[in-house]
């Protein structure tokens, strides 16, 4: 078996640990600041789902011997274009960025021309991107088939609450 798509997984798996690294920093530093997160038991589910679509993802991979081809380079570049839109959003929201849902004290709506384009670049830009090059990658056919539909609802159900949380507190406090 070539290994090279299990080491790019666990590439991709590091860089993300990096992410979730600042998240938990920002999620310190809102709630001390009085912040409040929302949505707790949904933001477990997306936790859930996107560690169960890694694993299935990877396992998969070994199962199928997953090489390298024009579908696994086409996962890689829709993976890398998610990071990067990653880092992009990270550096846009700076310090209350998180994976969870959550909403620094006197939290400002944030009127970049991306946030202006495309409502939820975190989630359009970069985790579908993610989940869809990671499934490519690995040729990770079932676990897409099986897994991405929850993760779609929930992930759906994620937006309706932070698009409910921006018209009824966010941008009642302003723009940046």
């Amino acid at each position: 078996m070539d290994y090279s798509v299990v080491i790019i997984v666990a590439v991709i798996f590091i860089i993300r640990l990096a992410f979730l690294k600042v998240s938990k920093q920002n999620e310190q530093a809102i709630l001390a600041s009085g912040g409040k997160e929302y949505g707790v038991q949904n933001s477990k589910r997306l936790t859930i789902l996107h560690i169960l679509f890694y694993f299935s993802c990877l396992v998969e991979a070994v199962l199928r011997r997953a090489e390298l081809d024009t579908q696994g380079l086409l996962g890689c570049v829709l993976v890398a274009f998610a990071l990067v839109m990653l880092y992009v959003v990270t550096q846009l929201l700076k310090g209350i960025w998180t994976v969870k849902l959550m909403i620094a004290n006197e939290h400002k709506f944030n009127d970049h021309w991306l946030f202006r384009v495309v409502k939820h670049p975190n989630y359009f830009l970069n985790i579908v991107p993610e989940l869809i090059g990671l499934a490519l990658l690995c040729h990770a056919l079932y676990s897409a088939v099986v897994i991405l539909p929850f993760y779609a609802f929930v992930l759906y159900n994620r937006i309706e609450e932070e698009d409910r949380l921006i018209a009824e507190v966010i941008i009642p406090n302003g723009k940046i």
